[in-house]
């Protein structure tokens, strides 16, 4: 492009606004071009970066390629970026492409001492894109770590859910169609008996029968194991086939899972007569079905309530930023979020008892706990043993989060606390995950610590409990 339009160009950039006609042509005579076409490679992550890059027209667009999906933008029309003078940058952290046409002005470094002496004002200019740029990718790297996070956190919350809302679903579903059918056989039950005392009988042995599932509920003289649960079922049916009783394969199982022993059927056969036993048994087992669909909802609405409970208590839901902190609660709220992938693990809880309150940012420390129980699970591979403890020292609360997974390997461990350092496989994470915690954890005036080793790899978090010593 011709000077004088390529002078006109950086005219329009604000951080270059203010300048002398003489400094806008310095920038337009000492400058290499480059346009492009949408799409163009513009940088390529880990390759030198060595020149300013002026955005005259068009988009650059940043992806890491550790960061799955996640990308940003680097530079938009009318932007100064990449290497600045006093700016420590030796390579490009991404690969940058544009997005739609670009024409892009570079001054190489080597010419960064003659434009700062060309250019005065250049200096401050740079200071401030720095601090500016600093800024900038700090919080979107934080929200892409919060919004990777809070995405395994809805895939762990909708594993967890699904399961109580799908066993209420179906009871209910079902509810009401066998409410009524349990009335209508009722009905016909109560036509079919000879006498009131018949009839008598017929409701003491119910009473008995649901007295003995009662007591029975935590205690069974009948075996409960898969194999002989099912040996006692296909007892059950040999009976009822035995007695005449129509459809005996769908009451087998309901009376064998209440663990109604076969005595007390004898008994319900000796008091009435045969062509009432048959409706009298199947009516009692639709009761029963009825009652345990009911319990399922009744169950299924505890469990989901429990978790929103615990959602609302891991983010502090309409609560204060900084509050006192019941720590062992938080530690469980959190391992609550974790649920679905912990049925594997034996988790083991030390806390000392009458722990004191800790002024913090409670939905803070609870993203740290996240990041080291994630990072424990990981370990493990969701099978193994995960110990978290919580005890005081002097003024300081000190939380250990220990796995007995591999270990990290001693020559990586100086490192595990950088940003963007990761094991994980690709674009399963950004690295960010210690970082944040360590960075969560300086807030609070605390520190992080490590001690790995084959089978036993323990984080420490130590934060001081005085509200006025932490803030």
């Amino acid at each position: 492009m011709p000077t004088e339009k390529r002078v006109a160009a950086l005219q329009t950039i604000p951080a270059l606004e203010g300048l002398a006609e003489q400094e806008y042509r310095w920038l337009a005579t000492h400058c290499t071009e480059r346009v492009g076409s949408d799409g163009a490679l513009i940088f390529r992550e880990d390759e030198p970066c060595v020149h300013m890059n002026i955005i005259l027209q068009g988009e650059v667009m940043a992806h890491r390629r550790k960061s799955g999906p996640v990308a940003r933008f680097v530079g938009r029309t009318s932007r100064v970026t990449g290497k600045l003078p006093f700016s420590r940058m030796k390579t490009w952290g991404a690969d940058g492409r544009s997005v739609g046409p670009v024409w892009v002005l570079d001054i190489h470094e080597s010419l960064f001492s003659e434009m700062l002496s060309a250019i005065p004002s250049m200096a401050q200019r740079s200071v401030t894109l720095l601090l500016d740029r600093v800024r900038d990718f700090t919080r979107m790297d934080e929200q892409a770590e919060k919004l990777l996070a809070l995405g395994k956190l809805a895939a762990n919350l909708s594993h967890e859910l699904n399961n109580p809302a799908s066993a209420a679903q179906r009871s209910a579903a079902s509810l009401s169609a066998e409410l009524r059918d349990t009335d209508e056989a009722k009905y016909r039950l109560g036509r079919l008996f000879r006498s009131d005392e018949e009839m008598k009988r017929y409701k003491a042995w119910v009473k008995s029968a649901r007295a003995h599932i009662s007591a029975s509920a935590g205690f069974s003289l009948i075996p409960k194991s898969p194999l002989e649960a099912s040996d006692y079922e296909e007892e059950i049916l040999r009976w009822l086939e035995d007695h005449g009783v129509t459809e005996p394969w769908t009451i087998a199982p309901v009376i064998a899972e209440a663990r109604i022993p076969v005595l007390m059927l004898d008994t319900l056969a000796s008091v009435l007569s045969q062509e009432t036993l048959s409706p009298a048994i199947a009516t009692f087992a639709g009761s029963l079905r009825v009652e345990r669909m009911a319990d399922t909802v009744v169950d299924s609405s505890e469990r989901i309530f429990e978790l929103i409970s615990a959602i609302r208590g891991y983010s502090f839901m309409d609560q204060a930023p900084v509050q006192d902190i019941d720590l062992p609660q938080s530690i469980e709220n959190t391992l609550a979020m974790f649920r679905s992938r912990t049925a594997h693990v034996d988790i083991h809880l030390e806390f000392e008892p009458d722990l004191p309150a800790v002024s913090a940012y409670g939905s803070e420390l609870n993203q740290a706990w996240s990041a080291l129980i994630e990072n424990a699970l990981d370990a493990m591979h969701d099978h193994g043993t995960l110990t978290i403890s919580i005890r005081v020292s002097g003024q300081t609360a000190i939380i250990e989060v220990r796995d007995d997974g591999p270990g990290i390997p001693e020559g990586i461990q100086s490192r595990i606390f950088e940003p963007f350092f990761t094991t994980k496989p690709l674009g399963t994470a950004m690295g960010l995950g210690l970082d944040t915690v360590q960075r969560i954890v300086s807030k609070h005036s605390g520190s992080v610590a490590l001690d790995s080793r084959p089978h036993s790899t323990c984080f420490q978090i130590r934060i001081p409990i005085n509200r006025l010593q932490a803030y």
